[in-house]
Parts: C-alpha cells; structure tokens; sequence
C-alpha cells in the first residue's frame, strides 16, 4: 500500500507541485490579511474586555459551538495556564444542568461567529438572569449574541480562506488570534512571571526547568563517592567504579572537602607513570573542584556543567561539607534541557 502511495506521489508533475503551493499560499495570505486587520479592531471595546476579565473574581466562562467551540476550549485552556481561572460550558450541556457551574462572580466569554448560534441563544436568558458580564466574540455586530454582550468584540472577516466560502477557516483563525490576545493582555497586566508558567505547567519541560531543585536528584548518603586525601589512586579507583560517577570526592582529616578525582584525572596520572599503589591520591587530584548548594535549580547546575566541560558537580551546604553529588545524567533524566 505505501509503495502504491509512493509510485502515486512519484507520478505528480511539476504542474501539480507549482499548483498545490500556490493553493497553500492562496490560503495562507488570506489568514494573515485576516490577523492583520484585527489590529484595527483593538479598541476601547477591546480594553473594556480586559477590565471585566481582569476585575473577574470567579471564573472565565468560555463557550462556544462546533468550531468555535474548539476555539473555546483551547482559549479557555490558555487563560487557566497563564493565570486566569478558566473553563469551558458547552451551551448544549449547559441547558442540561452544566449552567449551574456558573457563578455570579464569573464572566462569561462567548465565541459565535454569526452570533445566531441556536444552542447559545437559548442560554442567554440564564446567563443574563445571573447579572454577569458576557464578552461576546462575533463577526456579526448586529447580532442577537452581539447586542445582548456587555462587550462585543468585532471578529469579522473580509472572506474564508475556504475556496467554496463555506469552511470556517480566516473566521476560526480571527476567533483564536482575538480570544489569544485577551489571554495575554491579562497575562502582562497580572505581572506573571516564568515561574508562575511553570508553577501550572509542572509535567512539561518548562516546569522542570523552573522547579526542579539540586537536591531533588542528588546522590546522597552511602552513594556519594568518598575517600581520605592520603588514600592511595588505587583506592580512590576502586571507589569510582562502586559508586559509578565517574569521580570522588577528596577529604582532609576533618571531613571537609580538598578535591576531586575524576576520569579525567585518571588518564592524567597514568600518563604521568604514577604508581596507583603508592602515589597518595592529594597528588594528583583537581583542586578547588565547583560546587552547588542543594537548593539551586537543576537548570543552573546543568549550566555550570557545560561552561566548564565538567559532568558532576559536588553539593556541599554552608559549611562546605559534602552532602551529595549531582551527575549530568541525573539531570537529563530528569527531562531538564
């Protein structure tokens, strides 16, 4: 089947190829036009939006249908991960008893291109009856949705980017481009911050970057690799390969540390002839290795790691004793990049 679907591909002429990017093009310019005539609508009714979003001390109620409907649902999902509390009604299962997850202190935001949308219309009067401010997003400004709004924000389009005029494609595009730039004015206005992204974001990569401390991946305990600084190389060997760091910490007689031993020190003395029985390993050791403390963000440790070409750093607290070693592997694992 797939080598029909290649011999297929294969038989496109050079026509075709010339056709099928000009229909694209054709597509993409009319959307962009689109976007670009919604700056002109940014105005006082804009700004009035985001004073009753921003005064909002319930929820965003987002609602919509069909297609608008999945712009709803992703605007909503948008405004809930950048700091405004936010979820999304169906107007059908509304009518089913979901408008009971309304409140007085939230706000509606409605998506309806034409403004008609049956399913919405025959809401209205609950919605209204709670006293709540409704933010509509239409193309038709003289629509029932429109005029019954609080605030109609103008999401109209010269044309579809659909050649029959029949496939809500620019008007979709309008919706999201609109419903985005509300959820952003409030992200600015509400000082939010990386930190607060990641606060809501704690699975993806973001969060783990901006969460994600020293200590929470640490080798700690009888796992940090460790020997006296008179112990021989070859002791000093056998405790890399039990504890599989690729290094060991160094310490004096009173359990402070006075450096590091690592693969690349190894390579270092053997080139150097050094008898790994007798050569006391403080003479061949990296002096003045990097440390970290234990609540510094992994990212940071990763940083650190990469400037100085090194692939573990020592975790030591105020008073400079060791309390765990964090391993570059650790930290990739972990899913911080």
């Amino acid at each position: 089947m797939t080598q029909d679907i290649e011999e297929l591909c294969d038989l496109h002429t050079a026509t075709d190829i010339e056709l099928f990017c000009k229909l694209g093009k054709a597509v993409v310019e009319i959307e962009a036009k689109t976007i670009y005539a919604l700056t002109h609508r940014l105005d006082h009714r804009f700004a009035k939006a985001c004073q009753y979003l921003i005064a909002c001390s319930g929820r965003i109620v987002v609602m919509g249908v069909g297609k608008s409907g999945h712009i709803g649902r992703k605007i909503a999902a948008t405004f809930a991960s950048t700091g405004s509390p936010a979820f999304f009604v169906h107007p059908s299962e509304a009518k089913h008893g979901d408008i009971g997850m309304i409140t007085k202190n939230d706000v509606a935001l409605i998506f309806s291109y034409s403004g008609e949308t049956e399913e919405i219309i025959s809401i209205l009067p609950f919605v209204k009856r709670l006293k709540i401010p409704v933010i509509s997003l239409t193309g038709k400004p003289c629509s029932t949705l429109a005029k019954a709004a609080t605030v109609n924000i103008d999401v109209s389009i010269e044309k579809e980017a659909c050649p029959l005029g029949l496939a809500p494609t620019a008007s979709t595009t309008a919706a999201l481009v609109m419903g985005d730039a509300l959820a952003m004015a409030l992200l600015e206005h509400r000082g939010f911050t990386e930190q607060d992204f990641a606060l809501s974001h704690p699975g993806g990569a973001l969060g783990r970057r901006l969460l994600l401390q020293v200590n929470e991946i640490m080798h700690v305990g009888d796992k940090i690799p460790q020997v006296d600084h008179q112990a021989s190389i070859k002791t000093a060997l056998v405790e890399m390969t039990q504890k599989q760091l690729g290094m060991t910490t160094i310490v004096d007689g009173k359990n402070q540390l006075v450096g590091v031993f690592t693969d690349g020190d190894v390579r270092r003395a053997f080139d150097n002839h050094a008898d790994i029985h007798k050569t006391p390993i403080y003479q061949v050791m990296s002096k003045n290795p990097k440390m970290i403390r234990a609540d510094v963000l992994a990212a940071e440790a990763l940083n650190i790691m990469e400037t100085y070409k090194i692939t573990s750093l020592v975790v030591t607290d105020e008073q400079n004793t060791i309390i765990g070693i964090v391993h570059i592997h650790d930290i990739l694992r972990a899913g911080v990049a």
